[in-house]
């Protein structure tokens, strides 16, 4: 097996962001680098995905990891939904 196909599998679901009308980019940025501990290039990088994109996948894990980084963004405000990685 490749290593990306090993991750694959111990990390078959994400978290997606999706772009709203009401959180202003610095916020989404702010909580990008607060709660998953990216560094500013990173969180602006998935910031402006979501953005110009309308949503970012932030986040890969388990389903139980994914379920509680939903739970965070929306805690957040932010809009976000997770599905198993395809």
């Amino acid at each position: 097996m490749l290593p990306d196909e090993i991750t694959f599998l111990a990390k078959p679901w994400v978290t997606i962001v999706w772009n709203d009308p009401v959180n202003l980019m610095s916020y989404v940025t702010f909580v990008f680098q607060k709660y998953f501990g990216y560094d500013k290039k990173k969180a602006e990088k998935l910031m402006m995905e979501v953005h110009e994109d309308g949503r970012s996948v932030v986040s890969t894990g388990t389903r139980e990891e994914m379920e509680r980084d939903v739970q965070a963004m929306h805690e957040y405000g932010l809009w976000a939904t997770m599905e198993k990685s395809s």
